[in-house]
């Protein structure tokens, strides 16, 4: 039997909740299709902040670098500076694993209304590929004499060939597994070196898919594209922070962000990946059982997908597919499911 070592942070607030929930799935589906999932549990996040005075110890990026893949939750607390969570967790792992890959698909469910009202199955289908490791979140800048008045700050961004290459083939790679079709999302009529520079890049790297139709399209295009007609829309790749901003989009025109997934992918494997839900760690609404676990057990069956268990993977797809369908959905999209009554739905459709 195979067996899979997957490091599990639950983090803060409802990731307790959901993170358990999309376990119970992943195991279910383990045991159903014949491979053992070994998971140790990490207390990281801001909470352990609290104690601790670090989101992880100075040991844990070593310590995680043996497993097969991590299954986080959500990180954030209100009693911590929110520009530490990034800085000390998300950012650190996914930069150190060379995770550059951040991949959101963005889906509409079956018997879930989105918002947009004339859109439907099929409408909505897309994947946003965000550069990961680069671009305007590399944290590179500083603040100078703030407090006088002549005081500034900066943040450069930073977009590297080798960086631009990578996001590109992997995502007309992925567009050959699709629809054949990938759009590159940029501002670079007002940033015009370093998103012009991304531009030819991608261009460049277009040349080698023939069989796929590239496209470019301004990001406050793209965004009102989104809501009025996301059918255009296979393969997005785009920059980190544009990325950042659509996937939430995303979320939203599915319904809600509680049914985002996403993955830090480090496409060669010489690393481990990460995979967590879209969301926040929702402190208002945490410990009353009612966060929607969809994002977080869909983020379980990418990684699934990415370890080798396709099988496993789309079969939990096609089980939260059928949960929607039947309207057993929580209450940001209006119904009354607990999360755990979600969980236990998706093994039943197992």
């Amino acid at each position: 039997m195979k067996s899979y070592k997957i490091a599990v942070v639950y983090g803060d607030g409802i990731g307790h909740e959901i993170v358990p929930a999309g376990l119970k799935v992943l195991n279910a589906a383990a045991e159903k299709f014949g491979f053992k999932l070994e998971t140790e549990q990490f207390p990281w996040g801001a909470g352990y902040y609290k104690k601790h005075g670090e989101f992880m110890p100075e040991s844990g990026l070593e310590t995680l670098k043996n497993f097969d893949a991590i299954y986080f939750g959500a990180v954030g607390d209100p009693d911590v500076d929110d520009t530490l969570p990034a800085m000390l967790y998300t950012f650190k792992v996914r930069t150190h694993f060379k995770q550059y890959v951040n991949y959101r698909p963005v889906k509409l469910l079956p018997g879930i209304d989105s918002p947009l009202r004339y859109k439907s199955l099929g409408d909505i289908d897309f994947v946003v590929v965000r550069e990961n490791n680069e671009g305007e979140f590399v944290q590179n800048g500083k603040i100078i004499r703030g407090e006088s008045p002549e005081g500034f700050a900066t943040d450069t961004s930073v977009f590297t060939r080798v960086g631009i290459e990578r996001i590109a083939h992997y995502s007309f790679k992925l567009a050959q597994k699709r629809r054949k079709k990938v759009t590159n999302v940029t501002k670079s009529n007002t940033l015009i070196h370093s998103l012009s520079y991304w531009d030819s890049v991608i261009a460049e790297v277009s040349q080698q898919y023939p069989d796929v139709e590239y496209s470019k399209m301004y990001v406050d295009n793209a965004s009102a594209s989104f809501v009025l007609k996301p059918e255009v829309f296979d393969v997005i790749v785009t920059t980190n922070m544009i990325g950042d901003i659509l996937s939430d989009l995303g979320g939203a025109i599915m319904g809600s962000l509680g049914l985002g997934s996403s993955g830090n992918i480090n496409p060669e494997k010489d690393f481990p990946s990460m995979f967590e839900p879209i969301h926040g760690s929702a402190p208002d609404i945490a410990g009353k059982g009612i966060a929607n676990p969809v994002g977080s057990i869909w983020s379980g069956a990418l990684m699934l997908d990415h370890i080798g268990e396709k099988e496993a993977a789309e079969a939990i797809l096609k089980g939260i597919e059928a949960t929607t369908q039947k309207g057993i959905i929580t209450v940001d999209l209006g119904g009354k499911a607990k999360t755990q009554e979600i969980a236990d739905e998706v093994i039943a459709n197992l």
